[in-house]
């Protein structure tokens, strides 16, 4: 991949009000875990709420998600690297795109079981840039924009307040899929409300996800009531939560990340419209690839900190690639007559709205970046549209032809 300049600072806009970054001599409180114990939580600033005449008003605390105990539980349990999964280009390409503009909306992985599908996803792990955070913040809100921020930090910025940001790593969320809907929305303590008397909201994993990935794996064996919450906060971009009277809504915008086998059930196409790429992944043929997969995977598990070692430099040059590609991605350009083909070859293609041309044009964009360039090519195109498109096909049960292949036939005879 070619070298890409560096980044440029954004600057901050002063409408969020007077930000302060830590120091780098900064002590965070550490936090004391014990089983069976709930005194790592930590209650943050809560929601005023006006009560019925005769009635006392309450006060709604917010308690933190614990972030940094996930965090210390990823930092023991080595994670393959990203740079050492053998083949399955397409996969990686579509996880990357992802990473630079997660507005393209995440990707579906569909495919053979025991492809690496799940290894890649979460090996993505080591890649993920830092973000700025209001510090102490249960949503990761962001500073800069009042559309990712919660209600709280909100008040704080319409008070006037100073907010004190940080530098975090994007969050990977794993969802279960046993998962509770309490807790993948969020629930009320009751053990505090019993104890104190104080109606106190626990975020829950879209809450931790919000600015983040969350992960499904297996998702075509997702339950229908937990698709139904993924579908509402992928499309509007908030979680609303109506727990015992009360309502609660936060910020919670995340790239989603899929994986399944096709065998084990179909996704209902309303989710499944709501991935920004599709990836296909196919077991690998050759006979020599599969033995280096092997060998490579044998020397991980005999002696993981020695494997990532081996690889630390290339995952660092690809980190680095990928910061650059981020803040040079608003330069990148795309002509007119490339937009128009797209927007043909969706219609030819009987696409359903519009959401098939504007992850095209983003993915585009996002590949001209990691590559170095500032404007779109026809290649670039072709790369990502069959990724863009293959999902968005009117299935045709008589049909034996692959979708993408459908997609990469239409696209050469528009751009001929």
């Amino acid at each position: 991949m070619a070298t890409i300049l560096g980044p440029s600072s954004a600057a901050i806009s002063a409408a969020c009000g007077s930000l302060i970054y830590p120091s780098s001599k900064l002590v965070i409180p550490s936090i004391s875990i014990n089983a069976g114990s709930g005194s790592w939580k930590k209650f943050y600033g809560g929601i005023g709420i006006q009560g019925k005449k005769g009635k006392p008003q309450f006060h709604i605390a917010v308690t933190n998600v614990a972030t940094e105990i996930n965090s210390v539980q990823q930092s023991q349990r080595p994670v393959y690297p990203f740079a050492a999964i053998v083949g399955q280009d397409e996969m990686k390409l579509c996880l990357l795109l992802n990473v630079i503009d997660p507005k393209i909306g995440g990707v579906m992985i569909m495919g053979d079981r025991g492809t690496g599908k799940s290894t890649t996803v979460r090996s993505l792990v080591d890649l993920l840039p830092e973000i700025k955070v209001v510090f102490g913040d249960p949503y990761n809100s962001d500073p800069e924009d009042p559309e990712s921020m919660g209600i709280e930090v909100r008040e704080k910025v319409t008070k006037g307040e100073e907010l004190t940001i940080t530098m975090t790593k994007i969050n990977m969320v794993d969802l279960p899929l046993g998962a509770t809907e309490d807790r993948v929305c969020g629930t009320i303590d009751i053990e505090k409300a019993l104890t104190e008397g104080v109606k106190a909201f626990e975020p829950g994993l879209l809450a931790k996800a919000n600015r983040g990935i969350l992960y499904v794996d297996e998702v075509n064996l997702l339950d229908d009531h937990l698709v139904d919450v993924l579908l509402d906060s992928a499309a509007s971009g908030w979680n609303t939560v109506e727990r015992e009277g009360i309502s609660i809504s936060h910020p919670a915008r995340f790239i989603l990340i899929g994986s399944g086998n096709p065998e084990e059930g179909e996704l209902r196409p309303q989710l499944l419209d709501r991935f920004g790429m599709h990836a296909q992944v196919g077991t690998v043929r050759d006979a020599e690839l599969r033995v280096k997969i092997v060998e490579e995977r044998a020397r991980f598990d005999k002696n993981p900190k020695e494997f990532r070692d081996s690889y630390k430099a290339e995952q660092e040059k690809l980190q680095q690639q990928i910061a650059l590609a981020r803040s040079s991605l608003s330069s990148v350009q795309i002509d007119q007559d490339l937009k128009v083909k797209i927007s043909r070859v969706c219609a030819e293609l009987n696409v359903d709205g519009l959401r098939g041309d504007i992850v095209t044009n983003r993915a585009a964009k996002a590949l001209a970046a990691l590559k170095g360039r500032d404007r779109v090519t026809a290649e670039d195109v072709a790369t990502v549209i069959p990724n863009c498109l293959r999902h968005r096909l009117r299935k045709d049960p008589l049909e034996s032809i692959d979708s993408g292949l459908l997609v990469i036939e239409k696209f050469y005879e528009v751009f001929s």
